[in-house]
């Protein structure tokens, strides 16, 4: 099975220049959890995902290590408001990792897994065509070995008939 079998083409971006609260509603409203980032043209050039609007609200690990128990967790969410007038390209991830339509869907599953990345865009010639979710390669996967017992059991019974 391809990536091209299975992958969404009608796919929802931002480009660099988004406000942040545009993203976040986009993620709320559509019940997704990040976006790729396109220039003109489609030309993929990141990702942003609800936990790079996340980690932009609170403390590096370091500076939480070092404040301790004076984080104030309650100034920390009012900052969330700030957040939202950046832009994605201030909190995108510019590093992608993608495939290509015409990989095998296995091959897909092993970049996700690797980079533990539940989405991964589909590119061609550093365009984006489409997107695949660790969800829609369990549901192809899980439809084609159904089909397929099905199928079996249909040319059985076929061969077989019970009087």
């Amino acid at each position: 099975m391809l990536v091209k079998d299975v992958m969404i083409t009608r796919v929802k971006t931002v480009n660099p220049d988004s406000a942040i609260r545009d993203v976040a509603t986009m993620l709320g409203f559509y019940h997704i959890s990040g976006l790729p980032v396109v220039t003109d043209g489609d030309t993929l050039v990141g990702v942003i995902s609800e936990k790079d609007v996340l980690r932009a609200m609170y403390p590096k690990i370091d500076e939480a290590i070092e404040l301790s128990s004076s984080v104030h967790f309650d100034d920390l969410e009012s900052e969330f408001r700030d957040v939202l007038h950046a832009h994605v390209s201030d909190f995108m991830t510019a590093h992608v990792f993608t495939v290509a339509p015409d990989d095998q869907i296995l091959r897909a599953v092993a970049v996700m897994i690797a980079h533990k990345i539940r989405r991964i865009p589909v590119a061609s010639n550093g365009k984006l065509v489409g997107i695949l979710s660790i969800g829609d390669v369990h549901k192809a996967v899980l439809k084609e070995t159904f089909d397929r017992k099905l199928g079996q059991e249909g040319s059985k019974k076929d061969l077989h008939p019970r009087v």
